[in-house]
């Protein structure tokens, strides 16, 4: 499964506002921190606010900041509000075309296996995710970073076998 950028900017933005509890951070702030364009991150904030995690306040000494504490703002619920359609499949997409859709066992796998992911998201918030804010002052970082995963079990011994491991 795989989220969205705007999923992922979303989840970036609502840990860098909670890094700046006692101060509005712009757009602007935001968009240089994670290097993504101001645009972007205004649709994020955008969303953000009108999904009720974020306050704004226009002008020239506007910004955002959290409408709720960190451990009020469920990251499942944040998914929620973010994620477009979870197309897992065509069939899961409203022009669905597949000839096969009807029959086929697919879309109730990957129902579970969707219901599972939130799950497992909706046991955490955002003070699970915290980052402490003495972070967001340091100095830039290098644009690559370590990969911190995937760590996916190791394949079946059968489907080893038709791949030639």
């Amino acid at each position: 499964m795989r989220l969205t950028s705007f999923t992922d900017y979303s989840l970036r933005v609502l840990i860098f506002a909670a890094g700046h509890p006692d101060d509005r951070v712009t757009v602007q702030e935001t968009a240089t921190f994670f290097r993504i364009s101001p645009g972007h991150a205004k649709k994020v904030v955008l969303t953000l606010t009108h999904a009720g995690f974020l306050n704004s306040m226009k002008g020239r000494k506007g910004g955002f900041r959290l409408a709720l504490s960190p451990e009020e703002i469920n990251l499942g619920d944040v998914i929620l509000a973010t994620e477009p359609d979870f197309g897992l499949f065509e069939c899961f997409l409203p022009a669905n075309t597949c000839r096969i859709s009807r029959p086929c066992g697919l879309p109730n796998i990957a129902n579970d296996a969707l219901a599972a992911f939130l799950e497992v998201f909706r046991k955490y918030t955002l003070a699970d995710v915290l980052i402490s804010p003495q972070y967001f002052a340091l100095a830039p970082v290098s644009a690559t970073q370590p990969s911190r995963g995937p760590v996916l079990p190791r394949p079946t011994t059968a489907a080893r076998v038709r791949r030639g491991r």
